[in-house]
């Protein structure tokens, strides 16, 4: 894995082996920031990533100018990998929270303009989730949900869907607030 683009374009993110966790491909990284570059002005909002695994999403969106980002897994080893990676890179604009996510969406915390998710697939509650978001006042006015989720699956009936990109196997689930 590789930071695609920013001020970091190029550093590799070798995590340990044997995390739990299934890391988003280069190529739809690639197409899902191509997407949000065209929508954002990376330094001027405050960016959520749900199940960070190895923040390969979190340390991009840094990467790109994002000043502000909380990432959220509850596995240690993985919030360790993440923290040794902000170390290394000397971010001072990650937090990075061992958490359960449905605890931490349950909470209070200040809203975000981008919030992004990518869950287990065979999570329980991954069909709830973007009802969840929406209804849980973290999100900003406009702001933007992301769902990455297995392809097959297909949110295009929920409240305040906006489309839906498949790249392969995966695919992403934009929503946007009211």
């Amino acid at each position: 894995m590789r930071i695609i683009s920013g001020y970091l374009r190029g550093r590799k993110i070798n995590p340990p082996k044997g995390l739990p966790v299934r890391p988003t491909t280069d190529m739809a990284k690639e197409a899902l920031f191509n997407v949000l570059t065209n929508r954002f002005h990376f330094e001027k909002i405050r960016v959520l990533d749900l199940f960070t695994g190895t923040g390969s999403i979190a340390l991009e969106f840094i990467s790109r100018g994002v000043d502000n980002l909380v990432a959220v897994d509850q596995n240690n080893r993985c919030i360790g990998f993440l923290n040794e990676m902000a170390d290394k890179f000397k971010l001072t604009n990650l937090r990075v929270v061992r958490d359960n996510v449905f605890k931490f969406i349950g909470r209070k915390h200040e809203a975000f303009d981008i919030i992004f998710a990518d869950p287990p697939y065979d999570m329980a509650k991954l069909e709830e989730m973007p009802k969840m978001i929406l209804e849980s006042g973290l999100l900003k006015e406009h702001g933007y949900f992301i769902l990455e989720h297995p392809s097959y699956m297909d949110f295009e009936n929920e409240a305040y869907f906006m489309e839906k990109r498949k790249y392969g196997q995966t695919a992403f689930s934009f929503f946007q607030a009211p």
